[in-house]
């Protein structure tokens, strides 16, 4: 497997400091799986009375953990435990019947070991496609974690997920509610397949508000939309992509369901985890912001943004400086979404670069070319037959994005 040499040059300066969520304890471990010398595998221990909602991804060719976990999800017992366990280095997908047997075993390890109900156990495995999972590994660092009961950090969290990724993902909101204050906290991993179609993307939040199941479901389904679901690499779609919510109620503050400031503080860390993502998009460096506004529907202005961030020819321009943006116009035309050239209107930042079906008057090559030297990019399309608008986020395609997966097995 390629060796990642350098942290991404839009990574954060530095981990958040995130606190301790009570009635959450973290272990990690190293089984050995694909990477030597760090950990593999985690542990999220969840007390009694926490409440789960998750999100996954609509691939046909999903993988057996989160089939397993589409089953237990809807499931409501929260009066016991629940645990999540996350391998990395094997995404244990397109592995016939032996990836289920897999996912059966260390859910059932877990199950023993902290003495809950299998279907309170959630995993995730995230890594290479195809090869069978020596789950043996895994259940052996899982009942020795567990007996030395050494917990670990959220850092140490976002490590153990870890595959192509350069930096460890966390983030942090504090959320004030007129009963007191809330801490929502999250971890996430994603780095290469990443065009999440949800509900190798992997989402882990944790809250100490309490929650009923279905208002957590509901906020969370309604956010990814615009977070998780509003983001793309290489406009692949993972077989693993899964985003789990815990709210496990020690504050003693009850969040109902449409409580705005529980709703805003949750927009902005899975906005600031999304954005983590695609700023660690493989060999990534530019990040991209994609608007399209006045769109006809929602759907229409979705499909623009998407056919322009998935598109190789506009992200290999954006990587070379090269503001092409004859390229955004054929993104637009082939998205399918209803367009009418006289009325679109493309800029870079703020500078207006196409109107009226033609190159802006006061448009010249040169004020392009400089404003794509910028690390971040934003490029907005105003299509002028409605009013439906969405942002999306991307990053550029560099040579160093195919040196990593050219080498990713090998």
């Amino acid at each position: 497997m390629a060796k990642i040499e350098k942290v991404s040059p839009l990574a954060p300066a530095s981990f958040p400091d995130i606190p301790a969520i009570k009635g959450v304890k973290f272990l990690t471990a190293s089984a050995g799986l694909k990477y030597q010398g760090r950990s593999d595998v985690m542990l999220a221990i969840l007390d009694p009375g926490t409440e789960i909602a998750g999100v996954f991804t609509s691939s046909s060719t999903r993988s057996s953990a989160v089939i397993d976990c589409e089953e237990k999800i809807h499931l409501k017992h929260s009066s016991s435990g629940a645990a999540i366990v996350v391998n990395s280095g094997n995404a244990n997908a397109f592995t016939g019947s032996r990836g289920k047997v897999s996912v059966e075993a260390i859910t059932s390890t877990v199950a023993e070991v902290l003495n809950i109900p299998r279907s309170r156990v959630f995993s995730s495995s995230t890594g290479v496609i195809g090869e069978e999972l020596p789950h043996s590994l895994i259940i052996d660092a899982l009942r020795k974690m567990v007996a030395d009961k050494s917990t670990q950090d959220i850092l140490e969290a976002a490590k153990a997920i870890m595959t192509t990724d350069t930096y460890p993902k966390g983030s942090v909101r504090k959320v004030l509610t007129d009963q007191g204050e809330i801490t929502i906290v999250g971890i996430a991993k994603g780095s290469g397949m990443i065009a999440p179609n949800m509900a190798t993307m992997l989402v882990y939040l944790f809250t100490d508000a309490s929650v009923k199941k279905d208002a957590l479901q509901s906020y969370l389904s309604k956010i990814n939309e615009r977070t998780f679901n509003s983001i793309s690499v290489d406009g692949d779609t993972s077989t693993s992509d899964t985003v789990l919510i815990a709210a496990t109620g020690k504050s003693g503050i009850r969040i109902e369901k449409n409580d705005k400031n529980f709703s805003q503080g949750l927009v902005s860390l899975m906005t600031d985890l999304a954005h983590q993502v695609v700023k660690d998009g493989e060999g990534a460096s530019k990040f991209v912001e994609i608007n399209i506004f006045n769109a006809r529907n929602n759907t229409d202005a979705k499909a623009h943004a998407k056919s322009i961030a998935n598109s190789p020819l506009v992200k290999t321009a954006i990587a070379g400086e090269d503001p092409n943006w004859g390229r955004i116009v054929m993104a637009i035309g082939k998205s399918g979404a209803q367009a009418e050239r006289d009325k679109i209107k493309i800029f870079f930042g703020d500078i207006l670069v196409a109107e009226d079906g033609w190159v802006a008057p006061n448009y010249s090559e040169e004020l392009g070319a400089q404003y794509m030297k910028n690390t971040t990019i934003k490029i907005s399309v105003d299509l002028g037959l409605g009013v439906a608008n969405t942002t999306f986020w991307t990053c550029d395609f560099t040579n160093d994005y195919i040196s990593i997966n050219a080498d990713y097995r090998s």
